[in-house]
Order: C-alpha cells, then structure tokens, then sequence
C-alpha cells in the first residue's frame, strides 16, 4: 500500500485530547487512510460506519450517559461516513468534552454535510485535515524518483487518483466513472443545485480555461447564466475539492490587476476527463496549461502537509507583465515562472522587482520541478 504522509501526523495528534475529522474529495482515500491508523493502535478500538443504519440508530439520540456507556471503555473510536450521523456536531462535541480518554477519528464522503454539521459545535475541540490525491512525494517514496520522473507526462494526462495510479492501463475507464457518477454527487445533493446541467456547463468553461485569469461575468455569459449563479456554483465546486482559486497579489503598482483570480483543478486527471481529452502532450495546444496546474497542485499539497503557512497569488499588470505564482512567506515573496522544458529562461518583470524589492524569482521547468513539488522550502529551487 502506498503510505499516506498523513497517517503519522495524525498518529502523533492522537496524543491530544482532540477530535481528528478528515476532509477531502470523494474516492482519494480517506477510509483507506482510517484503516491503516486502526489497523496500527494498539489500544482497545471500535470501528463504526454511519453507512449501516442500525449505527445511525444507535447514534441518534444518543446523550453523554449513553456514549460512556456505549464507548468509555474503548481508547479509539472510528467513526466511517460521519456525515450521515443526523447529529453529528453534537455528539462529536460531547464526546470531546465527557469522553476524554477517548480518541475520536471521524471523516465523511460528503465534505459539505460532515462541516456543515461539525463547523460550530466543533471549535477548538478538533483537528482537520485534507486529505488529496497521491502527492509525488508519497508515489516517490513507495518508487524511487527515477521510476516517477520517467511518468511525468503520465501524471500530467491522467493525475493522481488513488484508483488510477494503481490500476495502470484502466485510467480512462475509472476518471470517467468517478465524474459520472462521484464527482457531483455531494453538489447534486444539495437544493442550491436546482440546474445539474449548468453545473457541468460550468466546469467544462473552467476547464478549458485552465491557467488564464477567469472572469465571471464573461462565464456568466458563455454559459447563459447570471453571475451570481455562477459564483454560487463555483463556490460549491470549492467546497467539494474539485476546483480551487488564486487570487491576484496587488499592493503597491498602480496598475495592477487586484481583483482578478484563477482557477486550478486539484487533479490533473479530472480535468481532462471532463473535456474528455486525454491525448498525449505533443498533440496537445494546452501542454502549458497542464504543467502549470500539475505544478499548482502538488505544490499544494506540499504546502498543506507541511503546513506551511503563506499566502498565494499569482501578478499581472493590465500591460500584461505577469508572474505565474507568488508565495508571500515570512516576509518574503518568493516568485516562480512555470516553464516546460529544460533549462527555460525568464525575466522577473522590472515593475515587480523594483515595487518589491523584498523578493526571490526562481523558474521551474522539467529539470528542477522536484525541488518545487516535494520538500518544505519554498526557495530552495534556487
């Protein structure tokens, strides 16, 4: 199997007198995950899925009395599908404030019920985590570097789904699976969603668009619906893991654009399976579009397990200088150029260098992408 780098943070918080909730998108392995923390405690344990009903029934009405007694005697608790428990805000927080001897794991497919659920009654007394797709660290770690670098093209055409990285051969089958029939089934759920076919209107937009600035007024029009719709609808994308955005860095030029934003898939795969192009890169006009979001992404990834905590922007001037990606860390801004091939060039703009002197530019292409995507320093591509 390969090793989630999760598992070992989590096993470390379980030393504290927390609640442990897992998020992230459908079918990237959160149970898998749960398994393999139960499977290594050596504590008394119980596993429960919120799947079954007689475990929604024993849950339901259930008061700090009943928990003692249903699992005071137990060191860890695993609660599966968490969000299907009616009230599960509320028994989570009186099991973190009767049960403290008590180690509560809790995730859910369903993000947007399992934190509407837990948001409030959860303060202060839980750690979250997000779980993504495989990062090339962990593939790297199970592999070898080598193995994964020869893969690169691979990656950047079918992502890093659980199910498609070990099921080589079958890759088209399962990402097109997942978008039938997971990938908007947490949005679909909800009554905000009253057009199912806009939804996707909306994505298929957002996908070819992958690395240029997004308008929403401009979508609004494409997709013949009004902005506010829009937003929504991208918003609930969010929420679900499918797609997230960057916002534009504006502080001291005058002519910045300080209200634009990108939008980045978390997974390369899903991306191309929902323009339903899966070509390989020399026949592709969109090759640099799917480095930069690759590179995004796993950068994140980085970024969120080794809880870094920066600031994210990408920079552009309405004369069209731009920089593709800015981390704002420590005090520094640390700005990098995507590039695909080796040994690119580029120029830091002239206008950001001299209205920022406080800063790091680095490009990162085919040869030093490792660097980028893997470690916990964000300059040391330098």
């Amino acid at each position: 199997m390969i090793e989630r780098v999760l598992r070992k943070q989590i096993e470390s918080d379980l030393g504290f007198p927390k609640i442990q909730i897992i998020f992230g998108a459908r079918q990237i392995g959160k149970t898998t995950l749960l398994e393999a923390v139960f499977e290594r405690y050596e504590g008394k344990k119980l596993w429960l899925s919120a799947d079954d009903a007689d475990v929604r029934e024993l849950l339901l009405h259930a008061n700090s009395t009943r928990l003692k007694q249903l699992f005071g005697s137990y060191d860890l608790l695993v609660i599966d599908e968490a969000q299907r428990v009616e009230n599960a805000g509320l028994l989570l927080k009186i099991m973190a404030d009767q049960l403290k001897s008590l180690h509560v794991m809790a995730a859910g497919s369903s993000a947007f019920e399992l934190r509407d659920k837990i948001t409030e009654s959860m303060a202060g007394r839980a750690n979250e985590y997000r779980l993504f797709p495989f990062w090339m660290q962990e593939i790297v770690d199970h592999t070898n570097i080598f193995e994964e670098k020869r893969l690169l093209e691979h990656r950047m055409i079918y992502g890093y789904y659980p199910e498609v990285v070990n099921h080589p051969g079958q890759e088209k089958k399962i990402l097109q699976q997942i978008c039938d029939s997971n990938l908007y089934k947490d949005i679909y759920s909800l009554t905000q969603v009253k057009k199912p076919y806009l939804l996707e209107k909306i994505l298929q937009a957002l996908a070819l668009q992958l690395g240029s600035e997004v308008s929403f007024n401009e979508l609004s029009r494409l997709v013949g619906a009004d902005k506010e719709t829009v937003e929504r609808y991208i918003f609930l994308l969010e929420q679900a893991f499918v797609i997230y955005r960057l916002p534009s860095f504006s502080r001291n030029v005058r002519n910045e654009i300080n209200k634009g934003r990108k939008i980045y898939f978390f997974d390369n795969g899903i991306r191309n399976s929902i323009i339903n192009n899966f070509s390989p890169l020399n026949l592709r006009a969109d090759k640099g579009a799917l480095w930069e979001n690759f590179l995004m992404s796993e950068h994140l990834k980085k970024i969120s397990y080794g809880q870094l905590y920066c600031n994210r922007y990408f920079w552009r001037t309405r004369q069209q200088q731009g920089i593709d990606y800015i981390e704002d860390y420590d005090g520094v801004l640390h700005a990098f150029e995507y590039k695909y091939g080796p040994n690119s060039r580029s120029k830091l703009p002239l206008t950001f260098s001299n209205a920022y002197p406080n800063h790091t530019f680095s490009v990162v292409d085919t040869k030093n992408y490792e660097a980028f995507v893997m470690g916990y320093d964000p300059s040391n591509i330098q």
